[in-house]
């Protein structure tokens, strides 16, 4: 039987790569609990499963992915029991990720914001629309940048670009992206789809041990930022749940 890790994530396959769909448009595809915990656990199962040699991850509808949302936000305020099992999920959500030994293609057919943003840049190509954009909007609703953001950025662009869109939150149009090293190419927003199965079944195509042990020597220059920077970074965030600052964001969700 195929794997279905929740309705919120569809999983189809094309030959030998298999499509990842964040499906929940009405919300923005942000993570709901059920597609946080899907997304978890999806990248063992489909390294288990030998057919599968490439995949592209993209979102339902018009945006790829608009972070964490609202009612998981407010939770993770009242209850300090789900705010560190949160936490505690992002990082695995960020590991399992880097671990999958298959090549990945996103495709950023809409606003990546937030864990949205961890998550298309946790690929190994990455496709954005040339409508749209990236942000890390953390730092503006008053939470540290700990759970993607603050550990990455820094390995793809420099630290001063990394440092001033983070500490800002401002939007990253398409091609500024890809100057800064955020995505690899933008693409015509029709032919994104297209092009990124192409590029998924042209690494399927590659050998098999070859690709998979290149892409794992290279993911462990951010492995080991992940391991030097997230326990503080994740501890930070997790603390800022307790500021005045983020009451006043979470008194504006509940208006």
């Amino acid at each position: 039987m195929a794997y279905v890790p929740t309705p919120d994530i569809i999983i189809e396959h094309d030959g030998p790569v298999a499509i990842i769909t964040l499906n929940q448009p009405e919300q923005r595809n942000a993570f709901s609990d059920a597609m946080h915990d899907g997304m978890q656990e999806i990248w063992t199962h489909l390294a288990k499963d030998r057919s599968v040699r490439a995949i592209v991850i993209t979102g339902a509808g018009k945006a790829f992915s608009a972070g964490g949302n609202i009612p998981g936000f407010i939770r993770s305020y009242e209850d300090p029991i789900h705010r560190a099992e949160s936490m505690r999920g992002a990082q695995r959500l960020l590991d399992a990720m880097l671990e999958c030994p298959i090549p990945m293609v996103s495709a950023v057919n809409g606003p990546a914001v937030g864990l949205g943003c961890s998550v298309a840049t946790s690929c190994d190509v990455v496709l954005i629309a040339e409508s749209t954009f990236m942000a890390d909007t953390h730092v503006p609703i008053g939470l540290v940048a700990g759970d993607g953001g603050a550990v990455q950025w820094p390995v793809l662009m420099g630290m001063l670009q990394a440092k001033y869109y983070l500490l800002t939150g401002d939007r990253i149009p398409a091609q500024k992206c890809v100057e800064l090293g955020l995505a690899t190419f933008a693409v015509p927003d029709d032919q994104l789809m297209t092009e990124a199965l192409r590029i998924a079944n042209r690494l399927a195509a590659q050998p098999m041990q070859a690709i998979q042990e290149t892409k794992r020597a290279l993911n462990l220059h951010i492995q080991q930022a992940v391991r030097l920077v997230s326990p503080f970074a994740n501890a930070a965030e997790e603390a800022s749940f307790s500021t005045d600052d983020i009451r006043k964001t979470i008194e504006g969700f509940k208006k």
